[in-house]
């Protein structure tokens, strides 16, 4: 499986990973793999989301973000960060339908048939991502 955290729609880096991951579903189906994706926003933003990046592949809200704490991805974000994004018209706490400003690391991990993690990125620098080559390769 391979398990993808993304922040929002309203995230460019996101959805132009979301569409690099369904360009290359193929791929990684033909290595037996299920891409499954986890983000904190509500079905109407992943609605948005499927509609921007033709995304074949479940899309899974996280409420509460129990995934996400589950793989330590989830962080609050600062104050000075909200609201600079509320300046751009994003609102976490309306998108992610919580009364927290919670966000994913965009991290990416592969999970064997044994259920052990064999592949993790990780990168707190938001605008970097992991390449569908690297990640076909640790399938």
């Amino acid at each position: 499986m391979v398990l993808y955290f993304y922040r929002g729609q309203w995230c460019h880096y996101c959805s132009k990973q979301l569409s690099q991951l369904q360009d290359s579903l193929q791929l990684l189906a033909a290595k037996g793999a299920q891409v499954v994706v986890v983000t904190p926003e509500t079905q109407e933003n992943i609605g948005k989301t499927v509609e921007k990046t033709k995304a074949a592949f479940p899309i899974v809200h996280d409420q509460g973000f129990v995934i996400m704490k589950a793989y330590n991805t989830a962080f609050t974000v600062d104050p000075v960060t909200v609201l600079k994004y509320k300046g751009f018209g994003v609102d976490l706490q309306k998108a992610n339908a919580s009364t927290d400003d919670v966000l994913p690391v965009p991290a990416t991990y592969v999970i064997g048939r044994d259920g052990r993690i064999k592949f993790t990125y990780f990168n707190p620098d938001y605008k970097q991502r992991v390449s569908v080559r690297r990640i076909a390769a640790a399938l």
